[in-house]
């Protein structure tokens, strides 16, 4: 808990004027019918679903997964960890990738890596550059520094980054030493994405809103009651699918 605290407590003291720049890149793609595009490998797809879509998110937000890298529950045989890790060092993949979509230059695309260093993370970052857009690059930034670059080129996520946010977990992830274990458990990159996220998610909102574009956002029953949610849902469902248009026919 006192770790846990301590990540959050840091992303207060540092990470504020970072994320006031990256809502206001965000807000402003949505403003212009543009997409905010989220890419993350491994762990680091749990950022992508925490933005949308959930209770508390809205349109506007365009989640990129790859099911090879980032099906954790196999853990070994078909599908496990051992094909994931191979895949995600794989040249070449992060262009085959993005060469699915359409993307515009006032689109801007978050990268979520907590290393910010494997391959396919470095040439997703690379692709995104060349297509023009704002590359927002969320890392553990102790631990992206601690990391040697996989990638040919030498580079890491915060090189090619227009804003770094960090979620100011320490080097190696884990936080928690226990009496007679010599390895650290407990790992706070997961925290520290969280609050990063909707922390952003709720600039954003705060911005469309003064826009005079406000969210259609995802509600519980429990706040609205059934049936104003499930309009809710059916209305953000149906903006959603109309802004998707855009990446598969332009």
């Amino acid at each position: 808990m006192q770790a846990a605290q301590g990540v959050v407590e840091k992303i207060q003291r540092t990470q504020v004027e970072p994320l006031n720049q990256a809502a206001g890149l965000c807000a402003n793609a949505i403003l212009q019918g543009g997409l905010v595009h989220l890419f993350g490998t491994g762990h680091s797809r749990m950022p992508v679903e925490e933005i949308f879509p959930r209770h508390g998110s809205f349109p506007g937000f365009h989640p990129i997964v790859e099911l090879s890298m980032t099906f954790h529950t196999q853990v070994v045989g078909a599908n496990g960890q051992r094909q994931a890790m191979f895949i995600e060092r794989m040249p070449g993949l992060g262009e085959v990738i993005l060469n699915n979509f359409l993307f515009r230059p006032h689109d801007v695309f978050i990268i979520f890596s907590n290393s910010g260093v494997n391959n396919v993370v470095i040439e997703v970052a690379q692709g995104v550059k060349q297509r023009g857009m704002a590359l927002i690059g969320v890392v553990s930034v102790a631990h992206c520094q601690a990391s040697a670059p996989q990638h040919a080129s030498g580079l890491r996520l915060t090189d090619l980054s227009d804003i770094v946010l960090d979620n100011c977990t320490p080097a190696g992830d884990a936080m928690v030493q226990v009496d007679g274990l010599a390895e650290p458990v407990g790992p706070g990159s997961t925290l520290g994405y969280a609050v990063l996220v909707n922390a952003l998610k709720s600039g954003v909102a705060e911005r469309l809103t003064q826009a005079g574009q406000p969210p259609l956002v995802l509600t519980s029953s429990v706040l609205v009651g059934a049936e104003r949610s499930a309009e809710l849902f059916e209305r953000a469902y149906d903006d959603y699918r109309a802004r998707m248009a855009q990446v598969f026919t332009g």
